[in-house]
């Protein structure tokens, strides 16, 4: 049966660990120098329809790294979806290719595509969850850290597809998560009921972030989201992630952010820029995790 990646706890959670460990492994290989062509005259097919730069990026070297091709395709230069009908779309291109990566607005269509592909799917983001953001992440904690089980992680901002990518994580990787949102920008109810035994709902960002091992944010206004913007600084003044905020977690807490920032929104440039950020390796590392999930996919 074909494997897909289209939410975090489509793998077991002894899968999701060797993929982070596999992708250390992959980090200190490259590092070194050390050359692999374990995909080679594998293609992987990446469509968009939004624009991207850590995913098109890191998926596309990652697959030269590993020996392989990859192949960009925009929503201008596909009929996916418009011309010819999804199910057309995912039997005709997974034909060609060895794995399809997904970077769209719908989640359905992601689900729809992978019911009617021969080939592994990966969902590098849509409207619902980013897998393969979390799979950097946890990477990310984990090198710098250890081990993530046990901790506490808190999410400030708003209860969006990353935020929700979270509450599957604290479920597979066995963490506390306490989510602070402003009112009417909660997870999605159906998340909170699936997660409840894994995530506490907080009533401000400071209860949140109290005694906890890593902090997280995203930015106030997703891709599509810009006509509310100006609503949105009023209603998320309280959520932003300073200096006085990460005081109240533990003295040895760490920040992440999956990127673009807006500094001086969702957080302040003395956080971003500081000691506690580990937002640049938590970038690269989508790279090396993306690779190892590839090499699972496909082995």
């Amino acid at each position: 049966m074909t494997k897909h990646f289209i939410n975090l706890d489509d793998l077991p959670n002894d899968d999701l660990q060797q993929i982070i460990d596999q992708a250390i492994a992959l980090k200190k290989q490259h590092k070194a120098g050390e050359i692999s062509n374990a995909l080679k005259n594998k293609t992987l097919a990446m469509i968009f329809d939004k624009s991207s730069t850590r995913t098109r990026v890191s998926f596309e070297a990652g697959m030269t790294q590993l020996g392989g091709h990859a192949l960009f395709l925009s929503d201008k230069d596909i009929q996916l979806g418009r011309g010819e009908p999804i199910t057309d779309s995912a039997v005709v291109i997974s034909s060609m290719v060895d794995c399809v990566m997904l970077r769209i607005s719908s989640h359905k269509d992601i689900n729809v595509f992978a019911n009617h592909s021969s080939v592994p799917i990966i969902n590098a983001l849509s409207d619902e969850s980013h897998p393969c953001q979390l799979l950097a992440d946890m990477m990310t904690y984990q090198e710098h850290n250890g081990s993530i089980k046990g901790k506490t992680v808190a999410w400030i901002g708003d209860g969006n597809n990353m935020c929700h990518t979270y509450m599957q994580a604290a479920k597979a990787f066995g963490f506390t998560l306490n989510i602070a949102t402003p009112k009417d920008y909660e997870p999605d109810q159906n998340f909170i009921d699936q997660y409840a035994e894994h995530v506490n709902l907080c009533a401000d960002a400071n209860s949140a972030c109290k005694d906890s091992d890593l902090v997280v944010t995203d930015v106030w206004a997703s891709m599509g989201q810009e006509a509310e913007q100006k609503k949105r600084e009023l209603d998320f003044e309280d959520f932003q992630v300073n200096t006085n905020l990460m005081s109240q977690a533990k003295s040895d807490a760490v920040f992440m952010h999956c990127l673009p920032a807006h500094r001086g929104e969702e957080v302040s440039a003395d956080v971003i820029d500081g000691k506690q950020s580990l937002v640049w390796s938590e970038a690269e590392n989508r790279l090396h995790a993306q690779k190892a999930l590839l090499l699972y996919l496909l082995s």
